[in-house]
């Protein structure tokens, strides 16, 4: 497996819902930063992984969003669309090439296992229609920034 799922359970009332995102006890790694993004409908982040090993933790606060992971190494891929209809958290080990599309407008959080340096960035890229993936994604026109723009 390449990736570890955390369903969420939400607990409602009459205020709304509350739901736990994770445990540190439940992770591989603790949690030493948090990040978040708003994206607009069509969006894809990346894919991107991690040469000194920064796991993410994938989390879809608001609407929809596809996750797609990559292992670089032996091909195998993983896809799930987390968010309103599927609370679910994805753990994915930073090696592995990873992003999402925002399915709907959307607000995610990623937190990871190492704060990032910007004088030191360790990120590589993969496209986001590199053959291996390009069938995984709901759209082929995505709104894409400089970075994650096919190479």
């Amino acid at each position: 497996m390449i990736v570890a799922r955390f369903p969420l359970s939400r607990h409602e009332d009459e205020r709304g819902w509350f739901a736990e995102l994770i445990r540190e006890s439940a992770l591989p790694k603790p949690i030493k930063q948090a990040n978040l993004s708003r994206s607009h409908k069509g969006v894809i982040r990346g894919l991107h992984f991690h040469a000194r090993g920064q796991d993410d933790l994938f989390v879809c606060l608001d609407g929809m969003v596809r996750v797609v992971v990559l292992d670089r190494e032996t091909g195998e891929t993983f896809t799930e669309d987390i968010g309103d209809d599927n609370p679910v958290a994805i753990y994915v080990p930073g090696v592995h090439a990873h992003g999402y599309e925002a399915l709907t407008d959307c607000l995610f959080a990623y937190l990871v296992t190492e704060e990032y340096d910007t004088t030191k960035p360790d990120e590589g890229g993969v496209p986001w229609d590199d053959e291996r993936v390009r069938h995984l994604w709901s759209t082929t026109s995505p709104i894409l920034s400089d970075r994650d723009t096919s190479s």
